[in-house]
């Protein structure tokens, strides 16, 4: 559930708890209901833009607000102008076992250099990207409080990353949970068997939905669509008009689910006058 989703229901259930429409006539709970109505209006004209389009995520090294930070490190320096990241953080992000999660890349063997440049560019993505608004989600995890669900992935990024890494192995779908961290760092779990990449991810769609929860979703579109996210991307910040489109499509949506409520209420108005 969004960060809308969650202040429309928490406003709904504050008038319905404050408003004194309970156990009271028909009239009071037309106006009541109305009341509801006119509290979602007022949010959601201006909810959806909350600053999707420029945030960071309430994450374990994300910074608060988005911002310039001109010394970022090798594959990190794309989000130089506008990141979430700190110079040191993309530093992190290069390193094997890096403090940012204490990650060990080479579970299965030593990762192939081509196969590991994409973690980083992708933790590069994850730790600096200022766009990622419209899909993140609030989480109930002991390192961080948000994440971000199914954002979409042009097709180009996923083929080459799963293209670059299929000839290296790994014992795990699934790379978020299920690992032994008895020594602090991932291990693979008890009866589980490195096998080579293709076997654990026979697509390219398999491997980027699955590696990280559903974090990213596989499309079938081109980096010149303007309807996927690009992990790699020289210049100016192509993502922020990709986050733009499906914000305006997120309200659009909103719209005519308001237009449908208000109908209804109408319809209700009619009936109990």
């Amino acid at each position: 559930m969004s960060r809308v989703d969650l202040e429309i229901r928490k406003t709904f259930l504050t008038v319905l708890r404050y408003h004194p429409f309970r156990k009271e006539s028909s009239q009071n709970i037309t106006r009541a209901m109305w009341v509801v109505l006119a509290f979602l209006l007022a949010f959601s004209s201006g909810a959806l833009s909350l600053d999707k389009l420029n945030m960071c995520m309430d994450a374990k090294h994300h910074k608060v607000e988005p911002s310039p930070e001109g010394e970022l490190y090798l594959q990190c320096t794309p989000w130089r102008d506008n990141a979430c990241c700190t110079a040191n953080t993309s530093t992190e992000a290069h390193n094997d076992n890096s403090y940012l999660y204490n990650f060990n890349w080479n579970h299965c063997g030593i990762m192939s250099p081509q196969c590991k440049k994409h973690f980083t560019q992708d933790t590069c993505f994850y730790e600096c990207s200022p766009h990622l608004g419209p899909w993140i989600q609030p989480v109930d995890q002991t390192w961080r409080k948000e994440r971000i669900l199914d954002v979409p992935l042009c097709k180009e990024d996923c083929h080459q990353w799963w293209d670059d890494c299929k000839d290296d192995y790994t014992c795990k779908t699934d790379w978020h949970k299920g690992w032994d961290w008895s020594s602090k760092v991932n291990k693979c779990p008890a009866g589980s068997k490195c096998r080579k990449w293709t076997e654990i991810y026979p697509t390219p769609k398999s491997m980027c939905e699955q590696i990280w929860s559903n974090s990213y979703l596989y499309t079938t579109y081109s980096k010149t669509s303007g309807r996927c996210m690009q992990l790699w991307f020289n210049g100016t910040n192509p993502n922020r008009k990709v986050a733009e489109y499906y914000l305006n499509k997120a309200q659009q949506h909103q719209s005519f689910a308001l237009t449908t409520l208000i109908l209804a209420f109408a319809s209700f108005s009619v009936m109990m006058s």
